[in-house]
Order: C-alpha cells, then sequence, then structure tokens
C-alpha cells in the first residue's frame, strides 16, 4: 500500500486550549500514517500532558512547528481544507471528510497540504475559514453530531489513509499549483491597485475581499495564474499614476496661465 502522499499533508491545530488534545492528535496522526504537526498559538505547550495523551506518538511531538498566525503556518501549502461543522459564509465548496481526503491526496502532489482544525469549543472563526480554499465536514449524527478534536482528527486522518491506498494518489498531469503565500501576496498586490485606482475604498471595505477570496478558491489557482493577476494588478497601478500625473500637469498648466 502506497502512503507516499501522505508525507505532504499537514495537519493544523489552531488556537488549541488543552494540551491534551493536542497529544490525542498526534497519537491519531501516527496512526495513519501522518507525521507532520503544526500549532497556531496553542495555550499550552510543549506539555506532558500532551506527551501522555500521544501515547507513544511523542516523535510527532518533537518535530511539531508552532505558528503566531494560521497565514504563516499555512504559506507553503497549495490547497487548504478547513474542518468545520457547521455551513460557513465566503467559502467556495463544502464537501464531506471523504470527498476531502481524496482531492488532498491527489492534490499532495504538487506540494503541502493542509487540513485545519479550530479551537475545541468554537471551532474555525470566520477569519481562519478565508484562509481555507474548502470546508469539510464528518456526517455524524445530526442529533449529536459533537466530536472532540482528537476524535475529529482521528476520522479525518483514516479518511486520508484510505484515500492513498485506493489509488487516489498523484495526479499524474503536471501542474505548479501556487502557495497559499502567493495567493495571498496576489490579494495585497490586488487590493494596493484597485485603491489607487478608486475602485476600492479603505474605509468602507463592504465584505468586497470576502467575495473575491470566495471567487479566487473556487478555482485552484495555478502560480502561473497568479502572476497573471499579478500583471493586471501592475497595469492598473501604472495606468492610475499615469492619470495621476496627467492630472497635475493640467493642474500645472491652468495656474500657469492664471
Amino acid at each position: 500500500m502506497s502512503t507516499a502522499p501522505l508525507d505532504n499533508i499537514v495537519i493544523v491545530l489552531s488556537r488549541t486550549s488543552h494540551p491534551g488534545n493536542i497529544g490525542a492528535a498526534a497519537r491519531a496522526m501516527k496512526t495513519m500514517g501522518l507525521s507532520t504537526l503544526r500549532l497556531v498559538r496553542p495555550e499550552q505547550f510543549p506539555s506532558p500532558i500532551a506527551q501522555a495523551r500521544a501515547s507513544g506518538a511523542t516523535d510527532v511531538l518533537d518535530a511539531a512547528r508552532i505558528y503566531d498566525t494560521l497565514a504563516d503556518a499555512l504559506a507553503d501549502c497549495v490547497l487548504v481544507v478547513g474542518s468545520s461543522a457547521r455551513r460557513r459564509d465566503f467559502v467556495a465548496s463544502v464537501s464531506d471528510a471523504r470527498s476531502a481526503a481524496r482531492q488532498c491526496v491527489s492534490e499532495a502532489s504538487q506540494g503541502r497540504v493542509a487540513l485545519v482544525f479550530g479551537c475545541e469549543m468554537s471551532g474555525l472563526d470566520n477569519d481562519e475559514i478565508l484562509h481555507c480554499h474548502r470546508l469539510a465536514f464528518i456526517p455524524a449524527n445530526p442529533a449529536y453530531a459533537s466530536l472532540n478534536l482528537g476524535s475529529a482528527v482521528q476520522v479525518f486522518a483514516y479518511e486520508l489513509r484510505m484515500a492513498a491506498a485506493m489509488g487516489g494518489g498523484y495526479d499524474d498531469t503536471p501542474k505548479a499549483a501556487a502557495t497559499q503565500e502567493e495567493i495571498e501576496r496576489m490579494y495585497a498586490h490586488l487590493e494596493r491597485a484597485l485603491t489607487v485606482s478608486g475602485f476600492f475604498d479603505p474605509a468602507h471595505p463592504k465584505r468586497l475581499w470576502p467575495r473575491l477570496r470566495r471567487l479566487f478558491a473556487r478555482t485552484r489557482l495555478e502560480r502561473e495564474e497568479v502572476d497573471i493577476f499579478r500583471g493586471i494588478a501592475r497595469n492598473i497601478e501604472a495606468l492610475a499614476q499615469e492619470a495621476q500625473r496627467s492630472r497635475e500637469a493640467q493642474r500645472s498648466r491652468a495656474s500657469a496661465q492664471d
């Protein structure tokens, strides 16, 4: 059974409140062949409680990296899937854990793929959701759908292993998928260009950027596509600067005539 795709899949735990859940997640990962754990602002880590709950998966904990922001933890990822039991606005698509696992395994040949879990009490918040290309849920009993963090990681890890085992492995079609860092830089560049052009007013943003993020998340952006949009942004900036110079020249001529 080939599990090579699993080497490129990252489990990200954001704002975890109890260290025991980090240990349980590490154990769930190791049983299914996952080894890369990233933690965003955990309340307590390292911790002997996490070590105890890991039950032998201490190598996963020892290799875990801690990040100040979710954006930093996802910077090198080409696909980001958020785990959420609730339907949210401004996300491209929602699927069950099995379908999401198949996509994760398929796209792991292009670069790092992240599966993100929010804090125990409230899950992913709206800002964290904006970093996800899609959401995935566990189709649990609707009358009692509560799963603790370790159990949720275990279910997703199992589905990832099954997807890898069933030959849903690497996509043979070569394509250079954009990393999340490259996409974030594109968003920042577009915001500057739309601001200088007068289309976007930072003082009254409304919901433009969440909607644009949802739009782009529907397409799995490739690096070449990101370059195209940044080229468009550069052209907008150049046109806006030329228009500004033209206005200043007209004012200068008008002042001279006066």
